[in-house]
């Protein structure tokens, strides 16, 4: 039986024509070829708030138009989050939106005895894939993958979202980029839903 898996385009640009797209794309039919069921969240083409306080994110209610994204999250056995790198991290738009879905009672509850929080997304895996136009080499060891890596471990791994599985892929504005190459992994990883 194969899983259910939940592809997040994390590009803010409308069009649907980005490296990130193609790289999805790529993704979502290695993975239906294997027979997992894919769900497909463009967030660029989503409309919602950005949140303003503590207590619109603690109590306020998710907008209308992100409750599926947010049952397709919650239904998925595995999460596939591509963004481009902008500024040391993700595109402000895909921040909003996940600070939007990741609200108390879906991304973690808390304990019964009032001491801390549990998971709510414990059982789900993820691969995170970031492009970007400096050598990935340089961004992993040179600036550590800071704002990409504190996604992994604050946001995904405090809802319980384990193993975290990263892809970094540098240079894509360079002559001679190989998207092909890339594509290619994509479909490969796809298939085999990691």
């Amino acid at each position: 039986m194969g899983k259910r898996i939940a592809i997040l385009q994390g590009h803010p640009g409308r069009e649907l024509t980005h490296l990130g797209h193609a790289l999805a794309d790529a993704y979502a039919a290695g993975a239906a070829e294997a027979g997992h069921e894919v769900a497909r969240i463009e967030t660029g083409q989503l409309e919602f708030p950005l949140l303003r306080s503590a207590a619109d994110w603690k109590s306020g209610s998710l907008p209308e138009g992100l409750r599926t994204a947010q049952a397709a999250i919650g239904r998925a056995d595995h999460l596939v989050i591509l963004f481009p790198l902008w500024t040391g991290t993700m595109p402000a738009v895909l921040k909003g939106f996940l600070e939007q879905i990741f609200r108390p009672g879906f991304a973690f509850h808390p304990r019964t005895d009032g001491r801390g929080l549990v998971p709510g997304l414990a059982g789900k895996s993820a691969r995170v894939v970031v492009t970007m136009a400096m050598p990935a080499v340089y961004f992993r060891w040179s600036c550590h993958g800071a704002g990409v890596r504190g996604f992994e471990r604050s946001t995904l791994g405090s809802c319980g979202i384990k193993p975290v599985r990263g892809t970094y892929i540098g240079k894509v504005d360079a002559p001679g980029f190989k998207a092909d190459k890339w594509i290619g992994l994509m479909r490969q990883l796809g298939r085999k839903s990691e």
